[in-house]
Protein backbone atom coordinates (compact mmCIF):
# COMPACT_ATOMS: atom_id res chain seq x y z
CA UNK A 1 0.00 0.00 0.00
CA UNK A 2 1.45 3.34 -1.07
CA UNK A 3 0.45 6.94 -1.05
CA UNK A 4 0.92 7.28 -4.79
CA UNK A 5 -0.65 5.84 -7.87
CA UNK A 6 -2.00 6.61 -11.29
CA UNK A 7 -4.95 8.93 -11.43
CA UNK A 8 -8.20 7.70 -12.87
CA UNK A 9 -9.51 9.01 -16.20
CA UNK A 10 -10.89 12.53 -15.77
CA UNK A 11 -14.60 11.71 -15.91
CA UNK A 12 -14.28 8.72 -13.61
CA UNK A 13 -12.03 10.62 -11.25
CA UNK A 14 -14.50 13.50 -11.02
CA UNK A 15 -17.45 11.22 -10.27
CA UNK A 16 -15.41 9.22 -7.77
CA UNK A 17 -14.21 12.38 -6.06
CA UNK A 18 -17.77 13.67 -5.68
CA UNK A 19 -18.89 10.32 -4.30
CA UNK A 20 -16.01 10.19 -1.83
CA UNK A 21 -16.54 13.77 -0.66
CA UNK A 22 -20.27 13.12 -0.26
CA UNK A 23 -19.53 10.03 1.86
CA UNK A 24 -17.14 12.06 4.00
CA UNK A 25 -19.76 14.80 4.28
CA UNK A 26 -22.35 12.34 5.57
CA UNK A 27 -19.95 11.13 8.21
CA UNK A 28 -18.94 14.71 8.98
CA UNK A 29 -22.55 15.77 9.54
CA UNK A 30 -23.16 12.90 11.94
CA UNK A 31 -19.82 13.57 13.60
CA UNK A 32 -20.73 17.24 14.00
CA UNK A 33 -23.95 16.25 15.76
CA UNK A 34 -21.96 14.04 18.10
CA UNK A 35 -19.33 16.73 18.63
CA UNK A 36 -21.97 19.25 19.61
CA UNK A 37 -23.59 16.81 22.02
CA UNK A 38 -20.22 15.91 23.49
CA UNK A 39 -19.29 19.55 23.99
CA UNK A 40 -22.56 20.43 25.72
CA UNK A 41 -22.56 17.48 28.09
CA UNK A 42 -18.82 17.75 28.79
CA UNK A 43 -19.43 21.34 29.90
CA UNK A 44 -22.35 20.23 32.03
CA UNK A 45 -20.30 17.50 33.69
CA UNK A 46 -17.37 19.78 34.47
CA UNK A 47 -19.79 22.35 35.85
CA UNK A 48 -21.55 19.77 38.02
CA UNK A 49 -18.32 18.43 39.45
CA UNK A 50 -16.70 21.80 40.08
CA UNK A 51 -19.79 23.18 41.77
CA UNK A 52 -20.27 20.00 43.84
CA UNK A 53 -16.72 19.66 45.20
CA UNK A 54 -15.02 22.96 44.23
CA UNK A 55 -11.92 23.54 42.15
CA UNK A 56 -9.75 21.57 44.61
CA UNK A 57 -11.91 18.44 44.50
CA UNK A 58 -12.46 18.76 40.75
CA UNK A 59 -8.71 18.97 40.24
CA UNK A 60 -8.23 15.66 42.08
CA UNK A 61 -10.98 13.91 40.10
CA UNK A 62 -9.73 15.19 36.77
CA UNK A 63 -6.16 14.24 37.63
CA UNK A 64 -7.52 10.68 37.93
CA UNK A 65 -9.39 11.13 34.65
CA UNK A 66 -6.16 12.33 33.05
CA UNK A 67 -4.25 9.28 34.25
CA UNK A 68 -7.05 6.94 33.14
CA UNK A 69 -7.34 8.57 29.70
CA UNK A 70 -3.61 8.44 29.10
CA UNK A 71 -3.39 4.82 30.31
CA UNK A 72 -6.28 3.60 28.14
CA UNK A 73 -4.83 5.29 25.07
CA UNK A 74 -1.38 3.91 25.80
CA UNK A 75 -2.65 0.38 26.34
CA UNK A 76 -4.54 0.20 23.05
CA UNK A 77 -1.04 0.22 21.51
CA UNK A 78 -2.12 2.09 18.37
CA UNK A 79 -4.22 -0.91 17.34
CA UNK A 80 -7.37 1.14 16.76
CA UNK A 81 -5.57 3.27 14.16
CA UNK A 82 -4.12 0.10 12.67
CA UNK A 83 -7.65 -1.21 12.15
CA UNK A 84 -8.77 2.06 10.54
CA UNK A 85 -5.72 1.79 8.28
CA UNK A 86 -6.09 -1.85 7.17
CA UNK A 87 -9.78 -2.75 7.30
CA UNK A 88 -10.83 -0.46 4.39
CA UNK A 89 -8.18 -2.02 2.15
CA UNK A 90 -9.21 -5.52 3.15
CA UNK A 91 -12.85 -4.71 2.39
CA UNK A 92 -11.92 -3.31 -1.02
CA UNK A 93 -9.63 -6.17 -2.01
CA UNK A 94 -10.84 -9.20 0.00
CA UNK A 95 -14.45 -8.37 1.00
CA UNK A 96 -13.39 -8.40 4.64
CA UNK A 97 -11.92 -11.91 4.72
CA UNK A 98 -9.11 -10.89 7.09
CA UNK A 99 -11.07 -8.72 9.53
CA UNK A 100 -11.32 -11.47 12.13
CA UNK A 101 -7.57 -11.98 12.01
CA UNK A 102 -7.00 -8.22 12.25
CA UNK A 103 -9.22 -8.04 15.32
CA UNK A 104 -7.26 -10.78 17.07
CA UNK A 105 -4.00 -9.01 16.22
CA UNK A 106 -5.35 -5.81 17.73
CA UNK A 107 -7.35 -6.87 20.79
CA UNK A 108 -5.24 -9.58 22.44
CA UNK A 109 -2.01 -7.57 23.00
CA UNK A 110 -4.01 -4.50 24.08
CA UNK A 111 -6.05 -6.53 26.57
CA UNK A 112 -2.86 -7.93 28.08
CA UNK A 113 -1.30 -4.47 28.31
CA UNK A 114 -4.38 -2.86 29.91
CA UNK A 115 -4.69 -5.68 32.45
CA UNK A 116 -1.05 -5.24 33.46
CA UNK A 117 -1.54 -1.47 33.78
CA UNK A 118 -4.67 -2.00 35.88
CA UNK A 119 -2.70 -4.19 38.28
CA UNK A 120 -0.10 -1.44 38.66
CA UNK A 121 -2.80 1.10 39.55
CA UNK A 122 -4.40 -1.34 42.00
CA UNK A 123 -1.25 -2.43 43.84
CA UNK A 124 1.27 0.42 43.50
CA UNK A 125 0.52 3.15 46.09
CA UNK A 126 3.30 5.39 44.76
CA UNK A 127 1.19 6.23 41.70
CA UNK A 128 -1.62 7.65 43.81
CA UNK A 129 0.56 9.54 46.28
CA UNK A 130 2.68 11.07 43.51
CA UNK A 131 -0.27 12.12 41.35
CA UNK A 132 -2.46 13.37 44.22
CA UNK A 133 -0.06 14.65 46.89
CA UNK A 134 -2.62 17.08 48.30
CA UNK A 135 -5.17 14.37 49.16
CA UNK A 136 -5.06 12.11 52.22
CA UNK A 137 -3.22 8.92 51.30
CA UNK A 138 -6.25 6.66 51.80
CA UNK A 139 -8.48 8.83 49.60
CA UNK A 140 -5.85 9.02 46.85
CA UNK A 141 -5.42 5.22 46.87
CA UNK A 142 -9.16 4.55 46.65
CA UNK A 143 -9.63 7.03 43.83
CA UNK A 144 -6.79 5.69 41.65
CA UNK A 145 -7.72 2.06 42.29
CA UNK A 146 -11.27 2.80 41.20
CA UNK A 147 -9.97 4.03 37.86
CA UNK A 148 -7.76 0.95 37.53
CA UNK A 149 -10.71 -1.44 37.78
CA UNK A 150 -12.35 -0.09 34.62
CA UNK A 151 -9.19 0.35 32.53
CA UNK A 152 -9.27 -2.94 30.51
CA UNK A 153 -12.91 -2.48 29.49
CA UNK A 154 -12.29 1.09 28.29
CA UNK A 155 -9.21 0.05 26.30
CA UNK A 156 -10.92 -2.79 24.43
CA UNK A 157 -13.92 -0.56 23.74
CA UNK A 158 -11.71 1.99 21.96
CA UNK A 159 -10.19 -0.71 19.75
CA UNK A 160 -13.57 -2.15 18.75
CA UNK A 161 -14.80 1.32 17.87
CA UNK A 162 -11.69 1.83 15.77
CA UNK A 163 -12.63 -1.32 13.87
CA UNK A 164 -16.11 0.07 13.13
CA UNK A 165 -14.52 3.19 11.62
CA UNK A 166 -12.74 0.92 9.17
CA UNK A 167 -16.14 0.17 7.67
CA UNK A 168 -16.41 3.85 6.65
CA UNK A 169 -19.02 4.65 9.28
CA UNK A 170 -18.68 6.96 12.25
CA UNK A 171 -22.08 6.07 13.70
CA UNK A 172 -20.89 3.54 16.35
CA UNK A 173 -17.97 5.71 17.48
CA UNK A 174 -20.06 8.88 17.67
CA UNK A 175 -22.98 7.08 19.33
CA UNK A 176 -20.77 5.62 22.07
CA UNK A 177 -17.94 8.10 22.65
CA UNK A 178 -19.55 11.42 21.76
CA UNK A 179 -23.21 10.89 22.67
CA UNK A 180 -23.74 7.82 24.84
CA UNK A 181 -20.95 8.23 27.38
CA UNK A 182 -21.21 12.03 27.87
CA UNK A 183 -24.99 11.92 28.26
CA UNK A 184 -24.91 8.94 30.62
CA UNK A 185 -22.21 10.58 32.74
CA UNK A 186 -24.33 13.66 33.27
CA UNK A 187 -27.45 11.61 34.00
CA UNK A 188 -25.56 9.74 36.71
CA UNK A 189 -23.74 12.81 38.03
CA UNK A 190 -26.85 14.96 38.55
CA UNK A 191 -28.36 12.90 41.41
CA UNK A 192 -24.90 12.10 42.78
CA UNK A 193 -23.91 15.78 42.93
CA UNK A 194 -27.18 16.60 44.66
CA UNK A 195 -27.50 13.75 47.19
CA UNK A 196 -24.02 12.26 47.64
CA UNK A 197 -21.27 14.60 46.40
CA UNK A 198 -17.82 13.18 46.94
CA UNK A 199 -14.65 12.24 45.11
CA UNK A 200 -15.45 8.54 44.71
CA UNK A 201 -19.12 8.96 43.84
CA UNK A 202 -18.42 11.58 41.17
CA UNK A 203 -15.52 9.53 39.81
CA UNK A 204 -17.95 6.61 39.53
CA UNK A 205 -20.31 8.80 37.49
CA UNK A 206 -17.48 9.37 35.02
CA UNK A 207 -16.26 5.75 34.96
CA UNK A 208 -19.37 3.54 34.88
CA UNK A 209 -20.45 4.49 31.33
CA UNK A 210 -17.22 2.89 30.09
CA UNK A 211 -18.66 -0.54 30.92
CA UNK A 212 -21.80 0.16 28.91
CA UNK A 213 -19.57 1.51 26.14
CA UNK A 214 -17.80 -1.84 25.79
CA UNK A 215 -21.08 -3.68 25.18
CA UNK A 216 -22.26 -1.04 22.72
CA UNK A 217 -18.96 -1.13 20.82
CA UNK A 218 -19.16 -4.92 20.45
CA UNK A 219 -22.72 -4.73 19.16
CA UNK A 220 -21.79 -1.95 16.73
CA UNK A 221 -18.89 -3.95 15.28
CA UNK A 222 -21.03 -7.06 14.96
CA UNK A 223 -23.56 -5.07 12.96
CA UNK A 224 -20.85 -3.64 10.68
CA UNK A 225 -19.44 -7.09 9.92
CA UNK A 226 -22.76 -8.76 9.15
CA UNK A 227 -23.07 -7.71 5.45
CA UNK A 228 -19.51 -8.83 4.64
CA UNK A 229 -19.34 -12.60 4.34
CA UNK A 230 -16.10 -12.78 2.43
CA UNK A 231 -17.77 -14.73 -0.37
CA UNK A 232 -15.92 -13.10 -3.26
CA UNK A 233 -12.50 -14.33 -4.43
CA UNK A 234 -9.58 -12.77 -2.60
CA UNK A 235 -7.93 -9.95 -4.53
CA UNK A 236 -4.98 -9.22 -2.23
CA UNK A 237 -2.78 -10.74 0.43
CA UNK A 238 -3.91 -10.71 4.06
CA UNK A 239 -2.13 -8.38 6.47
CA UNK A 240 0.43 -10.19 8.61
CA UNK A 241 1.07 -9.64 12.31
CA UNK A 242 4.45 -8.15 11.41
CA UNK A 243 2.96 -5.69 8.92
CA UNK A 244 0.15 -4.70 11.28
CA UNK A 245 2.42 -3.99 14.22
CA UNK A 246 5.12 -2.36 12.09
CA UNK A 247 2.50 0.31 11.46
CA UNK A 248 0.71 0.23 14.82
CA UNK A 249 3.77 0.22 17.11
CA UNK A 250 4.95 3.73 16.12
CA UNK A 251 1.34 4.88 16.34
CA UNK A 252 1.17 3.37 19.84
CA UNK A 253 4.00 5.64 20.95
CA UNK A 254 2.68 8.71 19.14
CA UNK A 255 -0.77 8.19 20.68
CA UNK A 256 0.89 8.44 24.09
CA UNK A 257 2.22 11.84 23.11
CA UNK A 258 -1.11 12.87 21.58
CA UNK A 259 -3.23 12.15 24.61
CA UNK A 260 -0.55 13.24 27.07
CA UNK A 261 -0.45 16.64 25.38
CA UNK A 262 -4.07 17.20 26.45
CA UNK A 263 -3.61 16.05 30.04
CA UNK A 264 0.03 16.65 30.96
CA UNK A 265 -0.76 20.21 32.02
CA UNK A 266 -3.34 18.89 34.50
CA UNK A 267 -0.80 16.45 35.93
CA UNK A 268 1.97 19.07 36.16
CA UNK A 269 -0.32 21.54 37.89
CA UNK A 270 -1.57 18.89 40.30
CA UNK A 271 2.00 17.85 41.18
CA UNK A 272 3.84 21.21 40.98
CA UNK A 273 1.12 23.76 41.78
CA UNK A 274 -2.31 23.18 43.34
CA UNK A 275 -5.37 21.03 42.69
CA UNK A 276 -7.42 24.22 42.29
CA UNK A 277 -5.24 25.34 39.37
CA UNK A 278 -5.48 21.85 37.88
CA UNK A 279 -9.28 22.12 38.08
CA UNK A 280 -9.31 25.52 36.34
CA UNK A 281 -6.95 24.26 33.64
CA UNK A 282 -9.21 21.25 33.07
CA UNK A 283 -12.11 23.60 32.35
CA UNK A 284 -9.94 25.56 29.91
CA UNK A 285 -8.97 22.34 28.18
CA UNK A 286 -12.65 21.43 27.81
CA UNK A 287 -13.32 24.73 26.06
CA UNK A 288 -10.43 24.30 23.64
CA UNK A 289 -11.27 20.67 22.98
CA UNK A 290 -14.87 21.64 22.26
CA UNK A 291 -13.58 24.00 19.59
CA UNK A 292 -11.72 21.19 17.85
CA UNK A 293 -14.63 18.74 17.90
CA UNK A 294 -15.66 19.66 14.35
CA UNK A 295 -12.13 18.85 13.20
CA UNK A 296 -12.41 15.52 15.00
CA UNK A 297 -15.76 14.85 13.34
CA UNK A 298 -14.30 15.47 9.88
CA UNK A 299 -11.24 13.36 10.68
CA UNK A 300 -13.36 10.41 11.76
CA UNK A 301 -15.24 10.54 8.47
CA UNK A 302 -12.23 11.21 6.24
CA UNK A 303 -9.69 8.72 7.66
CA UNK A 304 -11.20 5.46 6.31
CA UNK A 305 -11.97 7.15 2.99
CA UNK A 306 -8.33 8.23 2.66
CA UNK A 307 -7.14 4.74 3.58
CA UNK A 308 -9.36 3.14 0.93
CA UNK A 309 -8.36 5.60 -1.80
CA UNK A 310 -4.65 5.22 -1.11
CA UNK A 311 -4.99 1.42 -0.92
CA UNK A 312 -6.37 1.29 -4.49
CA UNK A 313 -4.03 3.99 -5.85
CA UNK A 314 -6.53 6.86 -6.21
CA UNK A 315 -4.09 9.58 -5.17
CA UNK A 316 -5.88 12.44 -6.96
CA UNK A 317 -9.18 11.68 -5.20
CA UNK A 318 -7.43 11.42 -1.84
CA UNK A 319 -5.82 14.82 -2.36
CA UNK A 320 -9.17 16.36 -3.38
CA UNK A 321 -10.80 14.94 -0.25
CA UNK A 322 -8.04 16.38 1.96
CA UNK A 323 -8.35 19.85 0.40
CA UNK A 324 -12.14 19.92 0.63
CA UNK A 325 -12.28 18.68 4.23
CA UNK A 326 -9.64 21.24 5.24
CA UNK A 327 -11.86 24.00 3.82
CA UNK A 328 -14.73 22.80 6.00
CA UNK A 329 -12.53 22.78 9.10
CA UNK A 330 -11.13 26.27 8.53
CA UNK A 331 -14.54 27.73 7.70
CA UNK A 332 -16.37 26.49 10.77
CA UNK A 333 -13.63 26.31 13.42
CA UNK A 334 -11.42 29.36 12.99
CA UNK A 335 -14.11 31.99 13.73
CA UNK A 336 -15.16 30.01 16.79
CA UNK A 337 -11.69 30.21 18.34
CA UNK A 338 -11.48 33.93 17.62
CA UNK A 339 -14.85 34.41 19.31
CA UNK A 340 -13.73 32.50 22.41
CA UNK A 341 -10.44 34.41 22.54
CA UNK A 342 -12.37 37.69 22.40
CA UNK A 343 -14.52 36.85 25.45
CA UNK A 344 -12.48 34.42 27.59
CA UNK A 345 -13.71 35.58 31.00
CA UNK A 346 -17.35 35.36 29.94
CA UNK A 347 -16.83 31.82 28.62
CA UNK A 348 -15.00 30.61 31.73
CA UNK A 349 -17.53 32.22 34.08
CA UNK A 350 -19.87 29.37 33.13
CA UNK A 351 -17.82 27.14 35.44
CA UNK A 352 -17.81 29.58 38.35
CA UNK A 353 -16.28 32.97 39.26
CA UNK A 354 -12.95 31.49 40.37
CA UNK A 355 -12.34 30.08 36.89
CA UNK A 356 -12.12 33.50 35.21
CA UNK A 357 -8.50 33.89 36.28
CA UNK A 358 -7.66 31.35 33.59
CA UNK A 359 -8.61 33.83 30.83
CA UNK A 360 -5.02 34.56 29.63
CA UNK A 361 -4.36 30.83 29.33
CA UNK A 362 -7.51 30.34 27.26
CA UNK A 363 -6.47 33.12 24.85
CA UNK A 364 -3.04 31.50 24.47
CA UNK A 365 -4.53 28.11 23.58
CA UNK A 366 -7.04 29.62 21.14
CA UNK A 367 -4.16 31.23 19.24
CA UNK A 368 -2.41 27.87 18.99
CA UNK A 369 -5.64 26.17 17.94
CA UNK A 370 -5.93 28.52 14.96
CA UNK A 371 -2.68 27.00 13.64
CA UNK A 372 -4.04 23.50 14.26
CA UNK A 373 -7.19 24.30 12.29
CA UNK A 374 -5.30 25.92 9.41
CA UNK A 375 -3.43 22.72 8.44
CA UNK A 376 -6.57 20.55 8.48
CA UNK A 377 -6.09 16.84 9.04
CA UNK A 378 -2.48 16.66 7.93
CA UNK A 379 -1.66 14.12 10.63
CA UNK A 380 -4.48 11.85 9.45
CA UNK A 381 -3.01 11.93 5.94
CA UNK A 382 0.35 10.78 7.32
CA UNK A 383 -1.25 7.88 9.19
CA UNK A 384 -3.55 6.70 6.41
CA UNK A 385 -0.60 6.83 3.99
CA UNK A 386 1.15 4.35 6.29
CA UNK A 387 3.71 6.85 7.59
CA UNK A 388 3.18 6.22 11.27
CA UNK A 389 6.92 6.67 11.95
CA UNK A 390 6.77 10.18 10.48
CA UNK A 391 3.79 10.96 12.65
CA UNK A 392 5.70 9.65 15.66
CA UNK A 393 8.56 12.03 14.91
CA UNK A 394 6.17 15.00 14.84
CA UNK A 395 4.42 14.08 18.08
CA UNK A 396 7.66 13.22 19.89
CA UNK A 397 9.21 16.57 19.02
CA UNK A 398 6.07 18.38 20.15
CA UNK A 399 5.85 16.46 23.42
CA UNK A 400 9.52 17.10 24.21
CA UNK A 401 8.89 20.82 23.72
CA UNK A 402 5.73 20.71 25.86
CA UNK A 403 7.33 18.84 28.73
CA UNK A 404 10.43 21.03 28.76
CA UNK A 405 8.48 24.28 28.66
CA UNK A 406 5.96 22.94 31.18
CA UNK A 407 8.57 21.97 33.77
CA UNK A 408 10.11 25.42 33.49
CA UNK A 409 6.93 27.49 33.21
CA UNK A 410 4.36 25.78 35.46
CA UNK A 411 6.16 26.42 38.79
CA UNK A 412 6.58 30.09 37.82
CA UNK A 413 3.39 30.96 35.91
CA UNK A 414 0.96 28.23 36.99
CA UNK A 415 -2.04 27.90 34.64
CA UNK A 416 -0.58 30.25 32.02
CA UNK A 417 2.66 28.26 32.01
CA UNK A 418 0.75 25.04 31.30
CA UNK A 419 -1.09 26.78 28.45
CA UNK A 420 2.12 28.15 26.96
CA UNK A 421 3.68 24.68 26.98
CA UNK A 422 0.66 23.04 25.30
CA UNK A 423 0.22 25.86 22.79
CA UNK A 424 3.87 25.66 21.72
CA UNK A 425 3.55 21.90 21.26
CA UNK A 426 0.40 22.32 19.12
CA UNK A 427 2.22 24.67 16.75
CA UNK A 428 5.31 22.46 16.48
CA UNK A 429 3.33 19.26 15.83
CA UNK A 430 0.94 20.65 13.25
CA UNK A 431 3.43 22.66 11.23
CA UNK A 432 5.86 19.75 11.03
CA UNK A 433 3.07 17.39 9.90
CA UNK A 434 1.88 19.89 7.29
CA UNK A 435 5.40 20.22 5.87
CA UNK A 436 5.80 16.44 5.60
CA UNK A 437 2.42 16.06 3.88
CA UNK A 438 3.33 18.72 1.32
CA UNK A 439 7.01 18.03 0.71
CA UNK A 440 7.17 14.23 1.05
CA UNK A 441 3.69 13.02 0.07
CA UNK A 442 2.79 15.75 -2.42
CA UNK A 443 -0.58 16.63 -0.87
CA UNK A 444 -1.47 20.24 -1.68
CA UNK A 445 -3.60 22.02 0.90
CA UNK A 446 -3.46 25.58 -0.40
CA UNK A 447 -5.77 26.03 -3.40
CA UNK A 448 -8.49 28.45 -4.50
CA UNK A 449 -11.10 27.03 -2.11
CA UNK A 450 -8.66 27.08 0.79
CA UNK A 451 -7.65 30.71 0.31
CA UNK A 452 -11.33 31.69 0.11
CA UNK A 453 -12.00 29.78 3.33
CA UNK A 454 -9.14 31.60 5.07
CA UNK A 455 -10.38 34.93 3.77
CA UNK A 456 -13.95 34.34 4.98
CA UNK A 457 -12.76 33.10 8.37
CA UNK A 458 -10.53 36.18 8.73
CA UNK A 459 -13.37 38.53 7.74
CA UNK A 460 -15.77 36.97 10.25
CA UNK A 461 -13.08 37.12 12.93
CA UNK A 462 -13.03 40.92 12.73
CA UNK A 463 -16.52 41.05 14.30
CA UNK A 464 -15.67 39.84 17.85
CA UNK A 465 -12.56 42.03 17.88
CA UNK A 466 -14.63 45.12 17.09
CA UNK A 467 -17.41 44.28 19.54
CA UNK A 468 -14.90 43.56 22.32
CA UNK A 469 -13.32 46.96 21.78
CA UNK A 470 -16.71 48.65 22.21
CA UNK A 471 -18.36 46.58 24.96
CA UNK A 472 -15.57 44.69 26.70
CA UNK A 473 -15.60 41.04 27.82
CA UNK A 474 -19.29 40.83 28.73
CA UNK A 475 -22.13 38.38 28.07
CA UNK A 476 -23.96 40.98 25.99
CA UNK A 477 -20.85 41.54 23.90
CA UNK A 478 -20.50 37.82 23.33
CA UNK A 479 -24.15 37.56 22.26
CA UNK A 480 -23.81 40.52 19.87
CA UNK A 481 -20.61 39.14 18.34
CA UNK A 482 -22.25 35.77 17.81
CA UNK A 483 -25.32 37.30 16.15
CA UNK A 484 -23.45 39.67 13.80
CA UNK A 485 -20.73 37.13 13.07
CA UNK A 486 -23.22 34.47 12.02
CA UNK A 487 -24.93 36.93 9.66
CA UNK A 488 -21.64 37.86 8.00
CA UNK A 489 -20.58 34.22 7.88
CA UNK A 490 -23.83 33.09 6.29
CA UNK A 491 -23.58 35.75 3.57
CA UNK A 492 -20.07 34.74 2.55
CA UNK A 493 -20.88 31.04 2.80
CA UNK A 494 -23.80 31.32 0.38
CA UNK A 495 -21.76 33.40 -2.06
CA UNK A 496 -18.87 30.91 -2.27
CA UNK A 497 -20.68 27.65 -1.44
CA UNK A 498 -19.54 25.74 -4.55
CA UNK A 499 -15.75 26.35 -4.55
CA UNK A 500 -15.68 25.79 -0.81
CA UNK A 501 -17.22 22.32 -1.13
CA UNK A 502 -20.21 23.34 1.00
CA UNK A 503 -22.66 22.16 -1.66
CA UNK A 504 -21.93 18.54 -0.75
CA UNK A 505 -22.75 19.25 2.87
CA UNK A 506 -26.04 20.92 1.92
CA UNK A 507 -27.02 17.96 -0.28
CA UNK A 508 -26.32 15.55 2.56
CA UNK A 509 -28.43 17.57 4.98
CA UNK A 510 -31.31 17.66 2.50
CA UNK A 511 -31.18 13.89 2.02
CA UNK A 512 -30.91 13.41 5.80
CA UNK A 513 -28.72 10.39 5.34
CA UNK A 514 -25.89 9.22 7.54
Amino acid sequence: MTASGAAAPPATAGAGARSTVAAAARGGVWGAVGSGTNAVFAFLLVGLITRAVGAHGAGAIFAGVALFTIASNVCKLGADTGLVRYIPGDLALNDGRSVGSLLRMAVLPALAASTAAALVLLWCPAVATTLLPHLPRADALRLIRFFGLVLPAATVSLILLGATQGYSTVVPFVSVEQIGKPVLRVLIAVPVAYWAPGLLSLAAAWLLPALAGLAAAWLGLRRCRAPHSGSVPAGGAAVSWREFWAFSAPRAVSSVFDISAVWVGVLLLSALATDAEAGIYTAIGRVVTAGTLLQLAVRLAVAPQLSRLLAVGEFAEAQHLHRTSTCWIVLFSWPLFVLIAGFPRTVLAVFGPEFTRGAPALVMLCAAAVVNVAVGNAQTVLLMAGKSSWHLACTAAAFAVQLTVGLLAVPRWGILGAAVSWGTAIVVENLSAALLVRLRLGFRTVAAGYTRALGIAAAVSVVPAGVHTLSGDTPSGLALSLTVGMSVFGTFLWRYRTPLGVSELVQVLRRRTV
